[in-house]
């Protein structure tokens, strides 16, 4: 898998998992300097997106940035929400083990709610859009821990979407490694050329 092959510097370390940032990370001015994705972030799925229509409408009318999260049993990641750097809409292709998305409302302060309010069970090779409400108005995290449970019909908003829901017939999944592949379309681009004098 080109993923685990990547050069060890590619990968970030942060305190509850590790990450892979393509083609580069944003500048502090929350600029993408133009870079082609790599090929294998690029074929088959960009052209599944396109057929989907997934990112008509936004600037670029296409993925231009990919981030890749490895989760580990026991690693998640705070509720937040993934900011105004790009169009508001984001792909997810998820990998591995299958993982439980916390879905959190904001209260009329901004603040987030304390319990999340939907629960999305993403199964292994499954794709997650989000957009509009989904991309603005909630906050997203994944709960640090072993196993994922009480998993029904009733506490899982995209039960009756799910390619397998005989899988957790027993309320409950083991988590595993899961890889996240997070396909956005950052809004500003600096072309290599105007890039070095606009870093100056």
């Amino acid at each position: 898998m080109q993923i685990n092959s990547a050069p060890l510097p590619r990968w970030t370390q942060l305190t509850h998992r590790r990450l892979q940032t393509w083609p580069s990370a944003l500048t502090k001015e929350n600029t993408l300097l133009s870079s082609p994705l790599p090929s294998w972030l690029v074929d088959p799925i960009l052209p599944r997106f396109a057929s989907l229509g997934i990112f008509d409408g936004s600037p670029h009318s296409a993925a231009n940035h990919v981030l890749i999260n490895e989760y580990h049993p026991r690693q998640g990641i705070m509720p937040h929400e993934d900011g105004a750097a790009y169009a508001p809409i984001v792909a997810t292709v998820s990998l591995g083990a299958p993982i439980v998305l916390d879905i959190y409302a904001k209260k009329e302060d901004g603040e987030r709610e304390a319990e999340p309010r939907w629960r999305i069970l993403q199964e292994r090779r499954s794709l997650l859009v989000s957009t509009k409400d989904m991309y603005r108005g909630v906050l997203h995290g994944i709960s640090e821990r072993e196993v994922d449970e009480d998993l029904v019909v009733d506490t899982v908003a995209n039960w009756g979407l799910l390619g397998d829901n005989e899988a957790f017939e027993g309320g409950r999944s083991e988590r595993g490694v899961r890889i996240s592949l997070t396909y956005r379309d950052v809004l500003r681009v600096a072309k290599i050329g105007g890039s070095l004098k606009f870093l100056s």
